[in-house]
């Protein structure tokens, strides 16, 4: 697998995830159609908003666009995250396009993925520190783990390893959001005196970026937050 091969760090190498997060992100920049993303682990789902015309709205356009900006990104910012840690071959990256008819659809399966996240990462947490710290080989801690619901992990996390899992990291938990949002930014301009002399000044001016969250986004209060977002259901 990619991950062994490049010695990613179990249960969560945050280098690997900052590189999906940074990469997406390039995503958004090339393509300013897409409204929100959603990242963990290897995935993430990018959402196009209703009114977009890009590609003639070619579903395949979409899907090939995205995947190969994805992809590009990934081998071009990796000496970012992994420093020396040279990229032994070029990772592959497949896709799908899901047409959702309302917000409450999308909203739904946005949940869906993050609910994804919060399982997968539960019970990858529990799975390695049994491994790392108990000794117990991979075979001997998914035993230990069949048939235990999500209580039964945390009360193994807690009583025999002290950790809490709710102060994991937010990013490991929650998946990582990004969304386009203005922010006010200082800059310096130079202005034309009277005398012919120029003189510089700093200014604030508001410009659209791409921001990052790892937050719930299965209840309301992310979406009363940032009610720009989406566009109404009957644009």
């Amino acid at each position: 697998m990619f991950a062994e091969q490049h010695k990613f760090t179990k249960p969560n190498d945050n280098r690997a995830l900052g590189l999906m997060a940074r990469s997406a992100r390039s995503v958004m920049e090339e393509l300013d159609d897409i409204i929100i993303a959603y990242g963990q682990s290897d995935e993430f789902s990018f959402v196009f908003k209703r009114t977009s015309t890009w590609f003639k709205r070619r579903a395949s356009k979409f899907m090939t666009h995205v995947a190969s900006q994805f992809s590009s990104s990934y081998v071009f910012y990796w000496k970012d995250f992994f420093r020396a840690q040279p990229l032994i071959y070029p990772p592959g990256f497949d896709g799908r396009v899901v047409l959702y008819p309302s917000n409450r659809n999308l909203k739904d399966y946005l949940s869906w993925r993050q609910a994804d996240c919060h399982i997968n990462n539960l019970y990858n947490t529990v799975f390695w520190t049994l491994v790392q710290k108990s000794g117990l080989t991979t075979i001997q801690a998914e035993d230990r783990l069949k048939g235990t619901l999500a209580a039964d992990k945390n009360e193994i996390l807690f009583s025999e390893f002290d950790i809490n899992y709710n102060n994991e990291p937010a990013i490991h938990r929650k998946g990582t959001t990004l969304i386009w949002e203005k922010r006010d930014e200082a800059v310096t301009k130079q202005i034309s005196l009277a005398n012919d002399e120029k003189k510089e000044v700093l200014v604030t001016r508001s410009r659209k970026s791409v921001q990052s969250y790892h937050c719930d986004i299965i209840g309301e209060q992310f979406w009363l937050q940032h009610p720009d977002v989406l566009e109404d259901d009957d644009c």
